[in-house]
């Protein structure tokens, strides 16, 4: 029964600027902004002195400044927030029987039935402090009968706070609440329901289901549930092995430097496409490659949490670097991701502009529409043919249908690459 469950939802409170705070505690009382500083940065997290000025996650810098002139701003260390994290991810594990690392700020805890050995309320609170006594980072929690109505009371008792809403007091803490802190309700969604005249939870929970459905469809249906404080979804089991991965055997055993290099970044390439696909973040990632006599090596690096293409390509031809220490021929090589949690890139903080994260949001639009193929790194396509003058052989597509259909009834079967004719497979990612 969901009125027995007993889940803790633990939030950071401005995690990003309370690492910063921790570095220089003379920022602390003043209106401190991560991100945001150049013309076209957005803000990423922000103290809550600088919220009273009505700024925001992702409000433009520009604006932000406008909001508040004396606002302090700083670029950002995303290596230190991913280490924070990992340490706070190591406190929970050690003290609790199953938990979500939802993103790098926040975990849910399932402390059902084991409320008959301690109080859950009286553990929660003494996780709270070790967390606080040992990362000198504040941090929040809301305890109640579900993922999103404990979500709700974490945001509610913020900052540095916490608050249990058993399952009798769900209903009356929800209704007087705006829609708006119902988890999951976007700009657009707040304003359709706005026109029609629902601000509080209590009128979005007395709108018949059918009507819910038939304005927002299965998303209305989900909205309705919430604001009657209905959430079944479980609490996921948090595994640090949760990976994707790729690899490639070649048809002929190789050495040749560059061509490993561009069939990492390939590989690397599909793979950030898959975690974005996902709205998934890597911590981890690993190179694998084997030699021609089977010897099998890996090497793996804990990175800052992205999912963005040139920091990963980039890892990725360094740890092959350190790995291909032998002068011997190679048959296989292979990427894998690793350390997954849910949540979307900073801009700012990875070293990388808003202009090329733009282009990589743009690069998997194309993909969704036109397969992931439809758009590559220029260094992974084979070069163009050139007849014996030197001169590029022009693309003939009724020439091409003819050689095709010649090689079809010569071969039935081909493997086809993007990356180079002697390669035999090429393994879709596949979760592990």
């Amino acid at each position: 029964m969901q009125k027995d469950k007993q889940i803790i939802h633990m939030d950071q409170d401005a995690f990003f600027v309370s690492v910063e705070l921790r570095k220089n505690p003379k920022l602390i009382g003043k209106p401190v902004i991560v991100g945001g500083n150049s013309d076209r940065g957005v803000v990423t997290s922000c103290s809550y002195e600088a919220r009273k000025f009505g700024i925001h996650a992702a409000m433009p810098g520009r604006t932000a400044k406008l909001l508040c002139p004396e606002a302090i701003f700083l670029k950002g260390n995303i290596d230190e927030y991913s280490k924070a994290s990992h340490e706070i991810t190591e406190i929970i594990a050690q003290r609790v029987p199953l938990f979500e690392k939802a993103s790098i700020d926040e975990h849910y805890i399932d402390m059902t039935g084991m409320d008959r050995f301690f109080g859950c309320m009286k553990f929660a609170s003494e996780l709270r402090q070790t967390i606080i006594r040992e990362m000198k980072l504040p941090i929040s929690f809301g305890l109640s009968v579900n993922k999103t109505v404990a979500k709700v009371v974490t945001n509610e008792c913020k900052p540095n706070g916490e608050r249990e809403i058993p399952f009798p007091e769900v209903r009356p803490f929800l209704n007087p609440l705006s829609v708006h802190k119902i988890p999951g309700i976007g700009q657009v969604t707040y304003r359709k329901l706005s026109e029609m005249g629902v601000r509080k939870i209590e009128t979005l929970a007395e709108i018949p289901q059918e009507l819910m459905f038939k304005i927002l469809g299965e998303h209305g249906l989900s909205l309705w549930q919430k604001a009657h404080g209905i959430d079944l979804s479980p609490v996921v089991p948090y595994r640090e092995r949760k990976s994707i991965g790729t690899q490639t055997t070649f048809e002929n055993d190789s050495m040749d430097i560059n061509k490993m290099k561009a069939i990492l970044t390939g590989m690397v390439t599909n793979l950030t496409f898959e975690l974005r696909s996902q709205e998934k973040l890597t911590a981890c990632i690993t190179v694998t490659i084997r030699y021609a006599n089977f010897e099998t090596v890996t090497q793996q690096a804990r990175i800052p949490y992205t999912a963005l293409d040139s920091f990963l390509i980039t890892k990725a031809h360094d740890l092959f670097k350190k790995l291909y220490s032998k002068r011997m021929l190679l048959r296989l090589i292979g990427v894998k991701l690793s350390h997954l949690v849910s949540g979307f890139e900073q801009i700012g903080l990875y070293h990388t502009s808003e202009v090329e994260y733009g282009l990589y949001q743009a690069m998997d639009k194309v993909r969704q529409s036109y397969g992931v193929e439809s758009v590559v790194k220029a260094c992974i396509v084979n070069k163009p043919q050139k007849d014996d003058n030197g001169k590029v052989i022009k693309y003939n597509p009724r020439k091409k249908q003819v050689e095709g259909n010649k090689e079809e009834e010569r071969k039935k079967s081909r493997i086809r690459t993007f990356i180079n004719s002697d390669v035999s497979s090429v393994n879709k990612p596949t979760d592990s």
